[in-house]
């Protein structure tokens, strides 16, 4: 499986590679990667915003007295990089962001009214992989995560909110092709009642959490396995588990219930009745890690992107000198309509033009010669033979319908 490799395809179509002077674990993303990278956070933001979510913006490091408040900090010190001294002061680069969406939750009072509360970040992380488990875009050592914490005013809400985000990574996954069962499968990630230095000490919220998560995915109808020792510190999980081509599983997606950070961070709304309640959170990454995700995706595709997500989105080559200042216009029409537009104008052979597009990957191409200026119909060619004649204006319409789609 070599030829779908993403570490491979990656940097052969020039959309990510590792720089070992910038160092190991740290993706650099080329100018065609960092298109399909901002497609994805794009295209997660706006549907997360549709479905009720406030994104907001918190830094990359905090004072390493907010990791002690959270609990992350020594459960989870193996995996975080070694504290900066700043005036006197110690601050850590952010492993996860739920503790900086505690604070913002904790900013002012809050009332049942604001419940659920959808908080949402594409956040820049930093965890410590060890060399060997570091492996292209899949195990990196810097990530951009599509986090959420929903807090939530009871269990039954929370449990609403866990249907919620599950709905929601169906969906993605749907958008993506990607098949339940087939391309994913369902994991109940639970916890170790002896093992209180890994998790969270509170034997009954463990037992009530997990049989929480196991009914919610059996109303789901969901074929499910339970996994031992594989929760968060803070309460069970639902993963969502994804295979890379070398036949290797990883967590693409995820649910978390938490009945630890609500305590621990003193999380209250004011109830209907006027008083101060305990609330309730779930942890939840719709798209993943960005990076790991599109790993993933470079796979399943082999580097053919669908329309929307493909860097280039469609190839004019010209056949001749003569016919440059014609597909100019055309790449012109098609560039101001949105549409991602290589223009290859290089004296080269038409036949070499064709293979650099197919090389590409590229969606979609058009020749631009004699006839196509002579009758304004345009060859539009896609990646598996299939030509249609169409005006510019069609070549448009038919694009921008099967970007806005986001087809297969």
């Amino acid at each position: 499986m070599e030829e779908r490799d993403h570490k491979k395809i990656g940097p052969e179509l020039g959309l990510f590679y590792i720089d070992p002077v910038v160092g190991k674990g740290l993706p650099m993303f080329l100018p065609r990667g960092a298109i399909v990278k901002r497609e994805l956070e794009k295209f997660i933001v706006e549907e997360e915003t549709r479905r009720g979510y406030q994104h907001v913006c918190t830094p990359d490091l905090a004072n390493l007295g907010l990791y002690r408040k959270s609990g992350h900090y020594p459960h989870y010190k193996e995996s975080m990089y070694a504290p900066i001294t700043i005036d006197d002061d110690e601050y850590m680069l952010r492993p996860m962001t739920c503790p900086h969406h505690f604070q913002m939750f904790l900013h002012k009072p809050r009332s049942y009214r604001e419940l659920p509360m959808r908080i949402a970040e594409l956040a820049q992380l930093y965890r410590y992989e060890q060399s060997g488990e570091l492996m292209g875009l899949i195990r990196a050592r810097s990530f951009c995560l599509a986090d959420a914490h929903i807090v939530c005013a009871s269990e039954e809400q929370a449990i609403e909110e866990v249907q919620g985000a599950l709905d929601l990574i169906e969906y993605v996954a749907s958008v993506f092709g990607l098949k339940l069962g087939e391309d994913y499968r369902y994991r109940l990630s639970l916890g170790d009642r002896d093992n209180t230095e890994k998790y969270y000490d509170a034997p009954e919220a463990w037992e009530k959490g997990e049989s929480l998560l196991r009914e919610a995915m059996k109303a789901r109808g969901a074929e499910f396995e339970e996994a031992k020792d594989e929760a968060a510190f803070y309460g069970p999980k639902v993963d969502i588990q994804m295979k890379n081509v070398n036949g290797k599983e990883d967590t693409a997606f995820t649910v978390q219930y938490d009945f630890c950070m609500p305590e621990r961070f003193d999380l209250k709304y004011v109830g209907e009745d006027g008083k101060e309640h305990r609330a309730f959170v779930v942890h939840r990454s719709s798209i993943g890690a960005i990076e790991r995700v599109m790993a993933f995706l470079i796979e399943k595709y082999a580097g053919a992107f669908p329309l929307w997500l493909a860097p280039e989105q469609i190839a004019v080559l010209p056949v001749s000198e003569k016919h440059v200042e014609a597909a100019k216009e055309l790449a012109t029409k098609l560039k101001e309509a949105g549409i991602r537009v290589v223009f290859d104008e290089v004296n080269d052979s038409l036949g070499k033009k064709i293979r650099n597009a197919k090389q590409d990957k590229l969606p979609y191409f058009i020749v631009v010669g004699d006839k196509e200026i002579e009758s304004g119909n345009f060859p539009l060619e896609n990646r598996n033979g299939e030509k249609v004649e169409m005006t510019a204006e069609e070549v448009i319409t038919k694009l921008q319908k099967e970007i806005k789609e986001k087809a297969l």
